[in-house]
């Protein structure tokens, strides 16, 4: 009976988590979209930016090189551990962007900072020392998207941002799980754009195939990528 009893509850318990991750992803297509305002400051909005290295950290900046940073703020600039070329390049864009700050809205612009993540996969790392590198990663993740907030003072129930930009590569998956994990358990989580690489012209990437029905918005930059009826959006070329 005791046996029976516990795979009926394992079978429940999977179950229900399976609706709610199928009602969590189907969704993500009916979020209301954001108003541009947030509780601390009714005219912004907070912004976190991963930065994957390489070109995608190239993109990443032209990406929020073109935003309005008095209506973005406070930017969390994401940035795997070991890539200070990425760090370096998001403290330069918040200098150029601090350089033309005579308005009253210079000093919100200077609100900005880094947070560290594992590697979920080094570059040449052999497979099988993958597992416990992503296992790491997820949990700093996790820490970062869960967790940190709930511990910050005055903030309570507020995501540790609005919206997250992520335009890979691997990395960006497993932030995006943390977020995901988030929105299953009911906590507050950021709505999350992917950006596609300005690189795939006719496919996606693997980090675009594993997020393409998790993300609440997927922008592609070639419209050879918009499939008929799919969740594509396709503005043109914006690296």
């Amino acid at each position: 009976m005791s046996m029976a009893f516990a795979s009926f509850s394992i079978c429940l318990i999977v179950l229900a988590l399976t609706v709610r991750t199928y009602a969590v992803i189907s969704g993500h297509t009916r979020r209301p979209k954001l108003s541009g305002r947030t509780v601390s400051n009714p005219a912004t909005r907070s912004l976190a930016i991963f930065l994957g290295s390489g070109g995608h950290t190239s993109e990443a900046m032209m990406l929020a090189s073109a935003l309005d940073f008095s209506r973005y703020s406070p930017r969390i600039y994401v940035v795997s551990e070991g890539d200070t070329l990425s760090a370096q390049k998001a403290a330069t864009l918040e200098q150029l962007k601090a350089a033309d700050a005579s308005s009253p809205n210079g000093q919100m612009r200077k609100q900005y900072k880094l947070e560290m993540i594992p590697r979920a996969r080094r570059v040449h790392q052999s497979l099988l020392t993958t597992a416990p590198t992503a296992i790491l990663s997820l949990l700093s993740c996790i820490y970062l998207v869960s967790i940190k907030p709930l511990l910050r003072k005055g903030a309570f129930r507020q995501p540790f941002a609005d919206v997250l930009i992520l335009n890979g590569p691997g990395t960006c998956v497993i932030l995006c799980v943390a977020v995901l994990l988030n929105q299953l358990i009911g906590l507050p989580s950021p709505r999350v754009i992917y950006v596609e690489s300005f690189a795939r012209v006719r496919s996606l990437s693997l980090s675009g195939k594993l997020l393409h029905h998790i993300v609440d918005r997927f922008v592609v930059q070639w419209p050879d990528l918009v499939q008929r009826g799919g969740r594509e959006e396709c503005h043109g070329w914006l690296v």
